[in-house]
């Protein structure tokens, strides 16, 4: 894949487009997929801003607003990441291109995986962002055959590229306990990609390890599994992460992200793990720029020895008062362990988002499967606080 100078516009190579092709693409689909290659960096964010009077502009916000809608963590980029960043600032001017080969050696030594200096040949890759090689990955391994499959509510990124590129989406509903129903997942015959994102968004619940092991075992051949832990530091990384299924060489990708516990969303940082053929595979789709100030800001704080446990109490415990404090008040909450949580208001979701504001209070966006609930991002203490009161007020 290239870009044309001075252009937006991907020119698909040869190879490329026979690919496509032998995956049922037809000719008349190039530039469309052309188009979500050159767009595609907009597509995690399109569904946010698609909701006119849910999408809020920051630059806009009333003195004193609590912006806890965009599952943001509202602490920002921890001290030994701002540290580095400003220490590199000075050298802005230089490319720096082995940087992200240094993050993505660091990450692989702490996650235990082979790492190799020759490129193409290893198990972690840096993006800006993990939404980038979701949005991959979709190119790679579905098409008008092969399905995007995903927990219905989930994060809708991928699902808007494959209806973009016209594959199959299968909606699998989440199991009464909130988990991933891995026995339906299992059971799309013709799935190319099937994702979970563990702890989930919206919801925040968790699927457990042992049945997305499961899953892994038992899915349709051919299919790839892409596990997205965008929100595991909040649940406990060390018990819940399926990397251990990455360095077994199964057929997963796993997604992480610096935009959640480390705080860095506005600097976009993340990386894919994998097996090096599947990461080969979705590295042809896109020109991966990395910026300089979040790689080297990613690296701190992987080396920071207090950040994640610090973090991760400061959020826990802040989430866990909340919803003790709603379920106490008779509301029902979906359990959690991330750093947001979805809660009945018995009102329909537009309408409790919009009294919400008139309480300066600016909560997440509608889900049809929850048509009454609200995803509530968890922001500091006193900011809770003041959505517990407006809560109340509003549908008590």
């Amino acid at each position: 894949m290239s870009t044309k100078q001075g252009e937006n516009a991907v020119v698909l190579s040869t190879e490329q487009k026979n690919d496509f092709l032998a995956r049922g693409f037809s000719r008349r689909s190039f530039g469309r997929i052309a188009t979500l290659l050159a767009g595609g960096a907009a597509l995690p964010f399109s569904h946010e801003f698609a909701f006119a009077q849910v999408a809020i502009d920051n630059r806009k916000l009333p003195p004193g607003a609590v912006k806890i809608d965009n599952n943001e963590n509202p602490l920002g980029p921890c001290k030994e990441a701002l540290e580095a960043m400003s220490s590199v600032l000075p050298q802005g001017g230089r490319y720096m291109f082995y940087l992200p080969a240094e993050l993505e050696e660091l990450l692989g030594t702490q996650e235990g995986l082979k790492m190799s200096a020759k490129r193409g040949e290893s198990y972690v890759q840096v993006h800006d962002g993990s939404s980038a090689p979701l949005l991959q990955a979709v190119l790679s391994f579905c098409s008008p055959n092969k399905s995007f499959v995903i927990a219905d509510p989930g994060y809708e990124a991928g699902s808007e590229a494959a209806k973009f590129l016209g594959a199959p989406i299968v909606q699998v509903p989440l199991t009464k306990d909130y988990a991933h129903d891995v026995k339906a997942m299992a059971a799309v015959k013709n799935a190319g990609l099937i994702y979970i994102c563990n702890p989930n968004n919206p919801t925040g619940s968790m699927t457990k390890k042992e049945d997305i092991e499961w899953l892994v075992a038992n899915k349709p051949a051919g299919s790839v599994v892409m596990i997205d832990e965008a929100y595991i530091h909040f649940a406990g990384k060390e018990k819940y992460t399926c990397v251990n299924m990455v360095a077994q060489d199964k057929d997963v990708i796993i997604l992480r992200t610096f935009s959640k516990l480390y705080g860095m969303a506005g600097l976009r940082c993340g990386v894919a793990m994998g097996r090096p053929d599947l990461l080969k595979k979705t590295r042809g789709f896109g020109i991966n720029w990395n910026p300089v100030t979040s790689v080297t800001g990613a690296m701190a704080a992987l080396k920071s020895k207090t950040v994640i446990p610090e973090r991760q109490k400061i959020n826990n415990d802040t989430r866990d008062s909340t919803i003790a404090f709603l379920d106490k008040k008779g509301f029902k909450v979906v359990p959690s362990m991330s750093n947001k949580f979805m809660v009945d208001s018995h009102k329909p979701t537009r309408d409790a988002i919009a009294a919400l504001r008139k309480e300066n209070v600016y909560v997440g966006r509608p889900w049809p499967s929850m048509p009454t609930y609200l995803r509530v991002s968890v922001g500091t203490p006193e900011e809770m606080k003041k959505f517990q009161a407006a809560f109340v007020k509003c549908f008590a």
